[in-house]
């Protein structure tokens, strides 16, 4: 069903059809009907008084712990942004990958996830619901002949992530939508590193989309939340009932920051999409780089899927380099790092960030794993930010030189 759109009593909409730049500041958002605020107030109790036996939940609320209305707008802004009918947000992304995954995933079941994903979610595929009894096949979802030779009898969900974290891999979503479909499967679609500014996987035909409203959501480094978003309405009561035994909604002060930021995030990806082109541009003829990763490049191995699935000619704010010299090089490039670039784990933010994968996010990973999908001891992870460009080759270069 379609979302409607916000509305007041005195005023409505010209037109049901909104370009995302209008949507992102006003969908799902009215007046607050007693004062006017132009700002959906942060509703910052834990529970809500009712009327009667008979009108219990009336009002849509009575305990935050399930139900918050200021959540609740969000959850309804990520719905038109993603192009759900349904969406819910979580206390974390990880805690919107582990509900997803137990709502849909029993004991005998079978999983296959995408190798390069992000290695949280690959320990919590193997450390969590494979001591449960679920079975994982991580396999290379740039291909789908390895997607399907992995297909199982019980496999019910193909988990993908857009693009993977921190390769860079790309998947064709329309085609693996297709396969899952094929053998009655879910295709669960993390794309947290692209934003719905870049692509709506469930447009792709996949079921269900995960973001982890940390990154280009909040994109100022604020708060940490999670979010899933579904194709069908009739996922959403079983995922709505495991965040509530799971206890994990996400709080009304963060889906309050979260409204706000969410406001400028078509113009900010912009901004990073075009920065990360510059950079990537600049890096691939330094002498000190052995390889840079970016979808907007020429020679990214999988530039024509990046053309024909990404929105608005925008590849996202994040890319890789390979630094010759391993792991020594690496660690002089981060202690002669020159602002505005900082060393930090985070993503999507307006500040620029640098971090490395082999001790930072997949540092749970052996160097087998690690080599397997390309993480090499000279890889770096880079995160643009919406400084200035030119400000931000001039600080690597700096800083190449230094190291």
């Amino acid at each position: 069903m379609p979302h409607p759109l916000p509305s007041s009593a005195t005023h409505t909409w010209a037109s049901s059809h909104l370009q995302v730049a209008t949507e992102v500041v006003h969908a799902g958002v009215s007046p607050e009907p007693h004062t006017g605020a132009i700002l959906t107030p942060i509703f910052q109790s834990s529970v809500f008084v009712q009327e009667s036996i008979e009108t219990y939940l009336a009002k849509g609320h009575s305990y935050s712990g399930s139900r918050n209305p200021t959540v609740a707008v969000l959850e309804e802004k990520i719905a038109t942004l993603e192009k759900a009918q349904v969406a819910y947000c979580f206390g974390s992304g990880m805690a919107a990958i582990v509900t997803t995954m137990a709502t849909f995933l029993r004991h005998g079941d079978h999983c296959i996830l995408s190798n390069g994903c992000y290695a949280t979610t690959q320990e919590v595929a193997r450390d969590l619901f494979g001591q449960l009894g679920v079975t994982f096949s991580f396999v290379d979802f740039s291909s789908l002949v390895e997607i399907e030779a992995a297909i199982q009898p019980n496999t019910k969900i193909l988990f993908s992530e857009y693009p993977t974290n921190p390769t860079l891999t790309l998947t064709d979503l329309a085609a693996v939508s297709a396969l899952a479909h094929q053998i009655g499967a879910k295709h669960v679609c993390d794309s947290t590193l692209a934003s719905p500014m870049v692509i709506c996987p469930l447009n792709f035909g996949a079921d269900i989309v995960i973001q982890s409203t940390t990154k280009y959501y909040d994109g100022h480094n604020m708060t940490i939340g999670g979010a899933v978003a579904c194709a069908s309405e009739e996922n959403g009561p079983q995922i709505f009932a495991y965040r509530n035994r799971h206890g994990s909604i996400m709080s009304p002060m963060v889906a309050f920051l979260t409204l706000q930021s969410t406001k400028t995030m078509h113009l900010r990806i912009r901004e990073q999409s075009n920065n990360a082109t510059q950079i990537a541009t600049f890096l691939t003829d330094h002498p000190k780089i052995d390889k840079v990763g970016y979808p907007g490049l020429a020679d990214f191995p999988q530039k024509a899927l990046a053309d024909r699935q990404h929105s608005n000619g925008l590849h996202g704010g994040m890319l890789y380099f390979i630094l010759k010299g391993g792991a020594e090089a690496s660690s002089k490039f981060m202690q002669a790092l020159c602002r505005p670039w900082s060393f930090g784990a985070n993503l999507g933010g307006v500040e620029s960030l640098i971090s490395y994968p082999p001790v930072m996010s997949n540092g749970a990973m052996d160097a087998t794993q690690l080599q397997a999908i390309g993480i090499s001891e000279g890889f770096v992870r880079v995160s643009c930010g919406i400084e200035d460009a030119q400000d931000l080759v001039d600080a690597l270069e700096a800083t190449l030189r230094a190291c």
